[in-house]
């Protein structure tokens, strides 16, 4: 069992930039897929980036290529999402999620994680 804080999050100008993070609590947190998640008002959730448990095969949504990078610190539990050049449309509530990582490639839809944050709230202004 593994649970998930998130913290970052917040309203940002289009452009700008933020970093979530993802603490996890528990113990074989190397042991674990780490995602990120978001849902935006009307619409259901969607993969933003996941990373595997050594950080070696990163993944990233087509529409985040060159902005998003995800990235983890194994030592202190915490992986964390480092969002560049922020548009409108990446408003939305942002989760994180982990799985057991027996991963043969990495996954990127929600049904496969079996923990998740509460979320945290993204809001780009134009």
């Amino acid at each position: 069992q593994v649970q998930l804080v998130q913290t970052g999050g917040g309203t940002v100008q289009a452009g700008g930039s933020l970093t979530l993070a993802c603490l996890a609590s528990g113990r074989l947190f190397d042991h674990y897929g780490m995602g990120w998640f978001r849902q935006a008002p009307g619409k259901e959730r969607e993969f933003v980036a996941a990373l595997n448990w050594n950080g070696r095969r990163p993944l990233v949504v087509d529409s985040g290529k060159g902005r998003f990078t995800i990235s983890r610190d194994n030592a202190v539990n915490t992986v964390y999402l480092q969002m560049n050049n922020l548009k409108p449309e990446d408003t939305a509530v942002y989760y994180c999620a982990a799985d057991w990582d027996n991963w043969d490639s990495t996954p990127n839809t929600a049904p496969q994680y079996a923990f998740w944050g509460l979320g945290t709230q993204v809001t780009v202004s134009s």
